[in-house]
C-alpha cells in the first residue's frame, strides 16, 4: 500500500492539468485482478519459499526484504505527511520511508512490525501486499483488496497503480483537503513534496519540500521545519532529490503502460487516446524545465544509470541530465520494463511506431541509435 495521500484526500487529488479516466474492472475476464496467480517479482516470497534475515538495530526485515528485490537504499525517500494504513505512526519526527526500484517499492515505517509492498505484474500492474509477522511470529507476505480504495482511481489513471502526493502538511504532518496534487515529471517544481523531506547540494528551486503549516487557518502558508528527527533505524540519512523525481516519473509511466494494456486486452473502446497519452508521456514532452542544475546527495545518481542497458557508444537511456532536465536521452527507461513488452503484440507495434515517428520528426537520432543498440525485438521500422 505504497499510497502517499491519506484516504480523505481522494476527491481533492485532481488538478487542472489532470483529467480524470474512468476506472476500468479488476473483475474483467480478460484481467482477473485477484483470480488469477500473480507474476510479479514478490509472488514467491507471498508462497512462504523464501527466507529473511532479521536484524536487530530495529530495521528487522527491511534490509534482507530490498535485498530479495534487488532494490537499492540509496533509492530511499521521506515522507513524513500522514498516509498509507500507518498514519498514526508517520509524523514528521518519524517519516515513512519508500525505496524502489523499476518493478518494486516498499514502504518502512520505523517501529512497525509491518511494511507495505507495490510489485509489478507484467500484465495485471501493481499487485499489493503487506509485509508482517503472521501468529507464529514468521514474516508473511499478503493480498489486501482493501488497498484499492486508494489505488484504483482518479490519482492512478483509473487502474491499480502508484502515485506520489503533494500536500500541505501541519506540524505533524496532517494534510489539509485543499491543494492535495500528484505529481509527476510535468508537475512544476515549485507544487511537488509537499509533506517530504528532500536533501540536495545544489538547487534553490521553490517547492513544498522540509516544511509544514502550522497555522490551521492557513494551511497552504508553509513554514521550514527547524528539528530535526534521528536517523536510527533507516537504512539511509537522506531523501535524495534525484531518487524523487525519477520515481515520480516511473509511477506515472506505470500507469500508463497498464492502462493501455487493460484497454487493449478489455476490448472496449479505442485506445487510441490512450496510446497517444502514454507515447507523449513516454518521450518527456511535457516535462517541467529545470530552472536550474541540481544535485543529489546520495549514490543514486551513479548507481541508477549503472543499471544500462548501453549502445555501443556507452549510452544509457538511465543517464541523467540534470541541468535543464530529469534525463540526457528523453524517452523512458521503463521501455526496457517486463509490463512494457507485455503489452499485446500489435498495440506494443503502434507504440513502437509512434516512438520513432516522433524521434525521426525531432531529429534525435541519438536516441534510435540508443534504442536500436539495447532494446531486443524491435520492429523492421527501427
Amino acid at each position: 500500500m505504497i499510497r502517499l495521500l491519506s484516504t480523505g484526500l481522494l476527491l481533492a487529488l485532481c488538478c487542472p492539468a489532470q483529467i480524470y479516466l474512468n476506472n476500468l474492472p479488476l473483475d474483467h475476464s480478460s484481467i482477473g485482478y485477484f483470480d488469477a496467480r500473480s507474476n510479479d517479482r514478490a509472488a514467491q516470497l507471498a508462497a512462504g519459499n523464501i527466507h529473511l534475515e532479521f536484524r536487530s538495530d530495529g530495521t528487522g526485515y527491511l534490509a534482507a526484504l530490498l535485498d530479495y528485490f534487488g532494490i537499492n537504499a540509496d533509492s530511499q525517500g521521506l515522507v513524513f505527511s500522514k498516509s498509507s494504513s500507518q498514519a498514526g505512526k508517520i509524523s514528521p519526527r518519524n517519516p515513512r520511508a519508500i525505496y524502489f526500484n523499476d518493478e518494486v517499492a516498499v514502504g518502512y515505517v520505523r517501529g512497525s512490525a509491518a511494511m507495505e509492498v507495490a510489485a509489478v505484474d507484467p500484465v495485471r500492474g501493481p499487485i499489493f501486499y503487506t509485509f508482517a509477522p503472521d501468529e507464529a511470529g514468521k514474516p508473511a507476505l499478503k493480498r489486501g483488496e482493501i488497498c484499492m480504495h486508494c489505488h484504483q482511481g482518479a490519482s492512478t489513471l483509473g487502474v491499480p497503480g502508484i502515485f506520489i502526493g503533494s500536500v500541505f502538511p501541519n506540524a505533524e504532518g496532517m494534510p489539509a483537503r485543499a491543494g492535495a496534487i500528484i505529481t509527476d515529471h510535468r508537475t512544476a517544481f515549485e507544487d511537488r513534496w509537499g509533506g517530504w523531506y528532500v536533501n540536495a547540494t545544489a538547487g534553490e528551486q521553490r517547492d513544498r519540500a522540509n516544511a509544514v503549516a502550522p497555522d490551521p487557518a492557513a494551511p497552504e502558508d508553509l513554514q521550514k521545519l527547524t528539528m530535526k528527527f534521528s536517523p536510527t533505524g533507516y537504512l539511509s540519512t537522506t531523501s535524495d532529490i534525484v531518487a524523487l523525481i525519477t520515481f515520480e516519473h516511473q509511477t506515472q509511466m506505470t500507469n500508463f503502460i497498464t492502462r493501455l494494456g487493460w484497454k487493449a486486452r478489455i476490448g472496449e473502446g479505442s485506445i487510441d487516446s490512450d496510446l497517444e497519452a502514454m507515447v507523449k508521456y513516454m518521450l518527456f514532452t511535457e516535462e517541467a524545465p529545470l530552472r536550474e542544475p541540481i544535485q543529489g546527495v546520495s549514490s543514486f545518481t551513479k548507481t541508477f544509470p549503472e543499471q544500462g542497458p548501453r549502445d555501443a557508444q556507452g549510452r544509457s537511456l538511465r543517464d541523467f541530465d540534470l541541468e535543464t532536465r530529469l534525463f540526457r536521452y528523453p524517452l523512458s527507461y521503463m521501455i526496457y520494463s517486463r509490463a512494457f513488452d507485455a503489452l499485446p503484440e500489435p498495440v506494443r507495434t503502434r507504440v513502437y511506431r509512434r516512438l520513432r515517428e516522433e524521434l525521426g520528426a525531432r531529429n534525435r537520432t541519438d536516441i534510435i541509435a540508443i534504442v536500436r543498440g539495447t532494446k531486443k525485438g524491435l520492429p523492421d521500422f527501427w
